[in-house]
């Protein structure tokens, strides 16, 4: 796998149909600096809006993948962001005349080709890969639906699919070296649907750009000719249209004797992209879609953020994400009033668990109290105040540009004293983050029984 970002080296525009909208569209793939990642830009709006293609922008995952930030809209872009994870691109400004990219012949292989042709560069930047240290999984029990990822020093992608139809049955593969079997052996994969979809998915206002050049459709009925017709007549489907031999629509030919399962695979390949980082690790799924592909890439998301924070300040100490260093790179706080010692947990946006050691040479012991030391109440909630700055700045940009003042504390309880040779847990929940101003809940225990809580509000501001 490539250590080095990636981008194109010059400009290029493929045009086409939207599956389903239906809407003509030309799409321009455009170099993007480092770190950009991947953006839509809707062309054809004013001030050309922009939306960030990673799991927190996607909207709508019916029939294919979704994104949407204010006025700007993109619908199934899975088949895109699968030639760009297969082509390890990282950054690129994908500009669009209109809401949907073209869908081609209904695989990637087209936007590969465009791509290659012009021409693929590495950038200066090294990338950031995310690794997978313990199994993560997503199942649906009652639709037989199962995702995991496990450790891996490459990535890989194992997919099972057990369709009850003879002209499917059970199908599996193996993707194995992306850099040598992307193009040739998945990236021409097509979408598929089956005949008794057709009716319903027009009446979800969808496929209007969907026909049987773009898809293969697969027969599922008992009614022979009869049905194909009908539907034919139904949906205004231009040509001819047969039951086949083979149950396919037409007897259209397949590239590889288990085209649908590498479909599957590379509509993961797109939905994994929005992760946000190249991924080491080994998905096995099983009869997986869009939805259930979308919720473990929301996982891997999560420990991406906290992955990419605790390589950002290098947190060194056995059993710790942030160190006593790495906090001190991102919060201001010195001796006396540093009151945490390491972070041992942090989902961005989310959560945060930080530990502190109270020991008897803490300076306050001398005054509260002689003879009977006590850890103030006061230094509790500031300790506890400290842990939600990190979960704070964990989730805005340029954190050691930051500064978080604390608005307000409310519903402060303690429970029991804090002595001497404790170890204070405090575990915080981000309840809102608007505008710079956020509310959050925290809890403080020893040895698993709590000894304290409040809310907080805070803002952040520039130093």
């Amino acid at each position: 796998m490539y250590e080095k970002q990636r981008t194109i080296k010059s400009p290029i525009s493929i045009s086409g149909i939207g599956l389903h909208t239906g809407n003509n569209c030309t799409m321009t793939f455009r170099p993007g600096k480092v770190n950009t990642g991947i953006l839509f830009e809707r062309a054809d709006l004013p001030e050309k809006p922009r939306v960030l293609a990673d799991i927190d922008h996607v909207v709508d995952i019916s029939r294919g993948t979704t994104l949407q930030d204010g006025e700007a809209k993109v619908h199934t872009v899975e088949h895109v962001l699968a030639a760009f994870a297969g082509l390890q691109i990282d950054n690129m400004i994908v500009e669009l005349d209109n809401n949907e990219p073209p869908v081609m012949d209904g695989s990637s292989l087209p936007y590969v080709e465009k791509l290659l042709e012009a021409g693929i560069v590495e950038q200066e930047e090294d990338k950031f890969y995310l690794e997978i240290d313990t199994p993560m999984s997503y199942s649906e029990p009652e639709r037989g639906v199962d995702l995991v990822a496990t450790p891996s020093d490459e990535l890989r992608i194992t997919f099972l699919i057990d369709y009850k139809n003879p002209a499917l049955g059970t199908q599996y593969t193996t993707l194995v070296d992306l850099e040598k079997e992307f193009v040739k052996e998945y990236a021409p994969a097509r979408t598929f649907c089956f005949l008794s979809e057709l009716e319903m998915l027009r009446k979800e206002n969808l496929i209007k750009g969907g026909g049987l050049d773009n898809a293969i459709v697969i027969y599922d009925s008992t009614d022979g000719q009869v049905e194909v017709d009908r539907i034919k007549k139904a949906l205004n489907i231009k040509g001819e249209a047969f039951v086949g031999k083979t149950g396919i629509i037409n007897d259209v030919p397949l590239r590889f004797y288990n085209e649908p399962v590498r479909h599957k695979t590379l509509d993961l390949l797109g939905d994994l992209f929005l992760i946000g980082a190249p991924l080491k690790g080994h998905i096995l799924a099983a009869r997986s879609g869009h939805k259930a592909n979308v919720v473990l890439a929301k996982k891997l998301r999560e420990l991406y953020k906290k992955k990419k924070i605790a390589s950002k300040y290098s947190g060194k100490n056995a059993g710790a994400l942030l160190d006593i260093n790495a906090i001190m790179k991102i919060m201001p706080h010195r001796y006396p009033f540093l009151l945490i010692d390491k972070i041992i947990d942090l989902v961005p946006d989310k959560k945060v668990v930080a530990i502190k050691n109270v020991t008897i040479n803490e300076p306050f012991f001398q005054g509260h109290f002689p003879g009977h030391p006590i850890m103030p109440g006061v230094l509790i909630l500031e300790a506890m105040a400290q842990s939600g700055g990190i979960l704070i700045l964990s989730a805005v940009d340029n954190p050691e540009g930051k500064l978080v003042y604390f608005l307000g504390i409310d519903k402060a309880r303690f429970r029991k004293p804090v002595l001497p040779g404790d170890q204070l847990v405090f575990e915080l929940t981000m309840k809102t983050f608007r505008h710079n101003t956020c509310k959050m809940s925290g809890k403080a225990y020893v040895n698993g029984i709590e000894v304290c809580g409040a809310d907080f509000m805070a803002m952040v501001v520039d130093k």
